[in-house]
Parts: C-alpha cells; structure tokens; sequence
C-alpha cells in the first residue's frame, strides 16, 4: 500500500483494479474492492492500520464486474452514479461465472461465482461533495469509459482517482463506452487544469499525461475506424481491426488472448450498439 498524501492511500496487489482509500477521523472512504473474498478480508484487515476503519463506505468509479463483484464482501455503504444503479437492475440478484471470453480481469480468476451484487446505496448524478474533513472529496460524473463511470478528486492534494478513463498498458474496454464522451474527457485530463495533479488509473495506478495522450490517440484512431465500417453489417466486421490495435501493446503471453478478447468483444458490442440499422436473416432492418 502506498501512501499518496497524508491518509490517502493507493494499492495495487489485488487481482482486479487498483484500489484507493482515503481515511479521514471521521471515517474511511474506499476506492474499489477487490475480485476476490479472501483479497477483500486482506484489504480491510490491511486498512486498520491506517486509523479510523469502523465507520467504512465504498466508492465504485463504475459498473464494471472488476470493480464491483467484491463490493459485498467489504461489508459496508456503497457509492456509484445512478446510471450504475439503473446497471444492477438489469443485472441478477447473483453473479455466476461464465467462460464468456471478453477479455476482463475476473476471468483469469478461479472460484469466483454465486456472489452476490452489492448495488449502490447512495446515488448522485452529477456530483457529490463529502465533508469528511477540512478538505472536501469531490465525486464527479466523467462519462464516456464506462456506464456511470465517475473520478473521485481531492482538489486540496491534487489527487484524482480516474477508473477506466486511461489504461496504459492495456485495451481500453469498449462495450459499454461512449468514445465521444471519453475522447472530451481525455482532453480534460491533459488540460492545464490537471497538469500538476497526481492522476490514478483504475488498471495501471500512477500514470502520467504523456500515457494520457496516447490513449486519446488510440481512441480517436478507434473512433476513426469504426466511423469508416458500412452500417448494418454483422459486427464480426470489426474483428479485422483487432489486430493492428492490439499491435500497439507488449502483452505477457499469458495475457495475449486476454487482451484480443478485449478488442474482439469491445469492438463489437460497440459497433452494435452505434449502428443505425442491423442484418437479420440476411436483411438490412433499420432501427
């Protein structure tokens, strides 16, 4: 666990996201859970250390099963968009593990299934400030990576807690993003604004503006390629962009499949879910 600022914390040894905590007298805040139960009892017992622990809410940046399946097990209030509220609903009472291939972190892990949801208990849908301390926590909707996707700042320390929004390293995850949205925001983060800020990816931990950057390239070339595939195609007509995308990274060998199942499903639920019509049975139907 490292320590950001006095009684800001970031860790990131758990399967999973990069996780954060903040621990103010009155309480502590925490940034993610882990995947794992056994990594969420480890994470709280390693916590106690850092002062007042029994008064403990969770802060979920999204919706996204990494970052969400272990919340229940932190055995505490949780925080999230609404949008990440209206994301649970579709969603059953129980999480069952499939072999589904997309290219997310949970299913490199053994174990995981029959978890229950821990939907959020308290929802805001374009900021909340907490005023746990002399300086205030500021959770803001940053749309675009994610459904309900939100940055948790600390304008006072210069800390900002991003999710998916930068993930240097690795594939963005594209299913459910809104790459305008996310192009915009990304500008936000290399704006003068943030220049002196120490920013936290939800994958990669500390990150700087120049990984920043190329993020923004990357989607604007994805936005770029996309924009160019006829309409009402099978979205299999993305595959063929996989490759000179995943091109850009040096993955592990055991995080190579990883990484094009990412693109691979990324692509085309975004393709999907973007076109203005669709093939059926061999027929172009409008939407």
């Amino acid at each position: 666990m490292q320590e950001l600022a006095p009684h800001i914390y970031m860790e990131t040894a758990y399967a999973g996201v990069t996780l954060g905590a903040i621990a103010w007298d009155h309480g502590l805040l925490m940034i993610d859970s882990p995947l794992k139960p056994e990594d969420a009892r480890s994470w709280r017992a390693s916590l106690l250390n850092t002062g007042n622990s029994t008064d403990r809410t969770l802060i979920n940046l999204d919706a996204h099963v990494d970052r969400t399946l272990g919340a229940r097990a932190m055995e505490c209030s949780v925080i999230g968009h609404t949008e990440m509220a209206n994301v649970f609903h579709t969603r059953p009472l129980t999480f069952k593990a499939q072999s589904n291939d997309t290219g997310t972190e949970w299913e490199s892990c053994d174990g995981i299934s029959n978890t229950r949801w821990a939907p959020p208990d308290i929802t805001f849908s374009n900021n909340l400030i907490i005023h746990w301390d002399n300086n205030p926590i500021i959770l803001e909707h940053w749309p675009g990576s994610a459904i309900g996707s939100i940055c948790i700042r600390l304008p006072f320390e210069k800390i900002i807690f991003i999710g998916d929004i930068a993930t240097p390293g690795q594939p963005p995850f594209l299913a459910d993003a809104e790459l305008p949205a996310w192009i915009n925001n990304l500008g936000k983060l290399l704006s003068l604004e943030f220049s002196d800020y120490i920013i936290i990816s939800g994958r990669s931990g500390i990150i700087r503006q120049n990984e920043i950057k190329i993020q923004l390239d990357l989607l604007k070339r994805i936005q770029q390629d996309l924009s160019e595939l006829p309409d009402g195609a099978p979205p299999e007509i993305t595959d063929h962009l996989v490759p000179p995308l995943l091109a850009q990274f040096s993955p592990s060998a055991e995080r190579s499949q990883m990484y094009q199942n990412r693109f691979l499903t990324g692509l085309r639920l975004y393709y999907q879910r973007h076109q203005k019509s669709v093939a059926i049975n061999g027929e172009t139907v409008s939407l």
